[in-house]
This record gives C-alpha cells, sequence and structure tokens, in this order.
C-alpha cells in the first residue's frame, strides 16, 4: 500500500504566511493558495515524488 501524501508531515514543506500563498514546497521551490500535494497532482496527474515524511520528535 502507497503511503499517503500529507504535506504538513513532509520535510519540504513550510508555511510562508504570505496572504493567498500560505504553503510552500521547498522541494519544487513554490509558494501556493492549495496544498503543494494538490498543485503537483492538478499539474502532472502525478503524485509528488519529493515526498518524505519528517522524522518523529518523540
Amino acid at each position: 500500500m502507497e503511503e499517503r501524501i500529507i504535506c504538513q508531515k513532509c520535510v519540504y514543506y513550510y508555511v510562508t504566511w504570505q496572504g493567498g500563498r500560505a504553503h510552500g514546497c521547498k522541494a519544487y521551490g513554490f509558494k501556493s493558495q492549495t496544498l503543494p500535494s494538490v498543485v503537483v497532482k492538478n499539474s502532472s496527474r502525478l503524485d509528488c515524488k519529493f515526498y518524505q515524511k519528517k522524522p518523529n520528535t518523540k
């Protein structure tokens, strides 16, 4: 089973705090209004290839 992509749990995801472009992806190098995984899926019809789950901080 393939792991579900949740941007907030990815090492490349960050919050920009910019109005209208709150979500950022360091791997793809863009900021957007929607989650980066959704932008990638809509643009290329492929799942994000850079997704790397953050290590647990517990």
